[in-house]
């Protein structure tokens, strides 16, 4: 998701030049606080649309700062001046460093989520875990939930989020009360029979999950999390969950 104006990509080179030509190689230890205070007062100036700054430190390229913005990343001279906004690319290593970054900043413990508030099916022995967050109306959702359906020895648990409306949040509360909750996803999901009515009151987590949603930063669904913390946002293949699966059970190395 943008959340600033970009610059031109024609002009990534150039400004990167004109940081590091402007500017002293920073010493690989935390950026200074008033320094982080007037880069924040400034940043937020000129770029009033950025989230807010939450952390600052040296960047693997020397004379740039990284910011992190939310779930956003962008680097920037001593001074504010300049930014980057893109990928941080190790030429011999061949690394994207700003998605080693990111995956790191994002990462959970996955052994607090509250599964108690989620749906829950499993294929095999169930023995891997997944968890996942999704709105009943996501198209890209139910595509995610027919590729799950492949993978072999999982269980799965959907944090099921209403974003998308006040149909959403009736499927959403008619699902967590029927007698079946995963019958009656896995129904809905899967081939399209919508779960029945709820009847009378019914003590729903669908507070909650949005709650604990916003605070991991889903900005979106689907939006899925594997056992090493991880996370990915967007409606993989099978083949891909499966290969994060592996990893996740390798402690994500």
């Amino acid at each position: 998701m943008q959340v600033f104006a970009r610059p031109m990509r024609g002009t990534f080179i150039a400004v990167a030049l004109a940081a590091l030509a402007a500017v002293p190689a920073l010493a690989q230890n935390a950026v200074p606080a008033a320094q982080q205070a007037a880069l924040k007062q400034k940043l937020a100036q000129r770029l009033p649309s950025l989230p807010a700054v939450e952390e600052m430190r040296p960047a693997p390229l020397a004379g740039l700062i990284e910011v992190r913005a939310g779930d956003h990343l962008i680097y920037t001279d001593a001074k504010g001046d300049y930014i980057l906004d893109g990928s941080l690319i190790d030429t011999q290593s061949k690394r994207n460093l700003t998605e080693e970054r990111l995956e790191q900043i994002n990462r959970i413990d996955f052994a607090t989520l509250p599964v108690k508030d989620a749906v829950v099916w499993k294929n095999g022995n169930g023995q891997r875990k997944l968890v996942v967050f999704a709105d009943p109306n996501c198209g890209y959702c139910k595509h995610l939930e027919k590729s799950l359906q492949q993978i072999k020895d999982v269980t799965v648990y959907t944090f099921v989020i209403p974003i998308l409306g006040d149909d959403s949040k009736a499927k959403t509360e008619n699902v967590w009360c029927a007698k079946d909750r995963t019958q009656a996803w896995r129904d809905w999901m899967l081939d399209g029979q919508a779960p029945p009515r709820a009847l009378g009151l019914c003590a729903s987590p669908t507070q909650r999950n949005l709650a604990m949603a916003q605070r991991l930063r889903v900005n979106g669904t689907p939006a899925m999390f594997f056992e090493d913390g991880s996370r990915l946002a967007a409606a993989a293949p099978a083949n891909v969950v499966e290969q994060r699966l592996v990893k996740a059970a390798k402690g994500g190395g």
